[in-house]
């Protein structure tokens, strides 16, 4: 059994999302965030106190990105997934990697420096010149959805399912308001899909039987 640590809208999203496409059992458990300061007890399974961690096996993974791929390489076959003898396959892999390096790294930011920190340590600068570093980056995805339902191989893949956490995180950051008309549109089509909606509701049901409440993000 494939166990998922996890947290209410955090980018452990990303692997959730992707147990739910491939209907692979699991377990999640849910963590208040952020789990190494109100759930200390955590680092002792995730030295790094950080989300996601997933266990499979001997297996270990912190990275979200990297936990997607994982799955999609190891239980699949899977339409999820783009080969190497596809002519999209670097493309694919390129989306992977700028999910949480281009698109999740500047949100991370301003979520720290508008919610996260005490309020004698909020940065208003940061948060706006990191929120206007998102924007910029997100130009890619505009161009890449201005004429495809999704972004590469002709079909929904991991790379949809890991650009659409950051959107996820964009719009409960209050950052979708800027978004631009593919880009909004594109956000739509992925939260009509069956896999995203069981996830969501997975970690509502979660939550409430593991009494861990909701963070509230203010937009």
């Amino acid at each position: 059994m494939i166990t998922l640590y996890h947290c209410d809208s955090a980018r452990s999203f990303r692997p959730l999302w992707m147990l739910e496409e491939m209907g692979l059992p699991y377990e999640l458990k849910m963590l208040p965030f952020p789990p190494r300061v109100f759930a200390k007890e955590y680092l002792a399974i995730n030295p790094l106190g950080t989300i996601p961690f997933m266990i499979d096996g001997e297996t270990k993974m912190t990275e979200s990105s990297g936990i997607c791929h994982y799955l999609g390489a190891k239980y699949g076959p899977t339409p999820l997934m783009v080969g190497v003898d596809e002519s999209d396959y670097g493309a694919f892999l390129n989306w992977m990697y700028f999910s949480d390096a281009t698109l999740t790294f500047p949100q991370t930011l301003v979520l720290r420096y508008s919610q996260l920190e005490p309020e004698q340590r909020r940065v208003p600068q940061v948060v706006d010149d990191y929120a206007k570093w998102f924007l910029g980056r997100l130009r890619a995805v505009e161009t890449a959805s201005a004429n495809r339902e999704t972004l590469c191989a002709g079909r929904f893949t991991a790379a949809d399912i890991v650009i659409g956490f950051a959107l996820r995180l964009a719009e409960n950051l209050g950052l979708s308001k800027d978004f631009g008309p593919n880009v909004a549109a594109y956000w739509a089509r992925l939260q009509q899909r069956d896999g995203f909606q069981r996830a969501v509701a997975a970690e509502r049901r979660a939550g409430v039987e593991q009494s861990v409440t909701p963070r509230v993000m203010r937009t």
